[in-house]
């Protein structure tokens, strides 16, 4: 499962997500959807514009999990 850890990246740079939404360009709302990771999709121009106003690698906002709910059920 895929991990979003903006709040994570907020956090250090000291943004509020109102600034980042207004940023990017994007709903404070739509930003919530992908920061609890609801989001069924991310565009990558919405990666490159997150990494670019928090100085950010796509690394520093997305992470990897392997779902232990899963291992077995294949």
């Amino acid at each position: 499962m895929i991990i979003i850890n903006i709040d994570v990246m907020l956090a250090k740079r000291k943004m509020r997500s109102k600034e980042l939404a207004e940023g990017i360009g994007i709903t404070e709302q739509n930003l919530s959807i992908l920061k609890t990771g609801k989001a069924k999709a991310i565009r990558l121009e919405t990666i490159d514009a997150i990494c670019k106003i928090l100085n950010c690698q796509p690394g520093d906002i997305l992470e990897y999990r392997v779902d232990e709910s899963m291992i077995g059920n294949r």
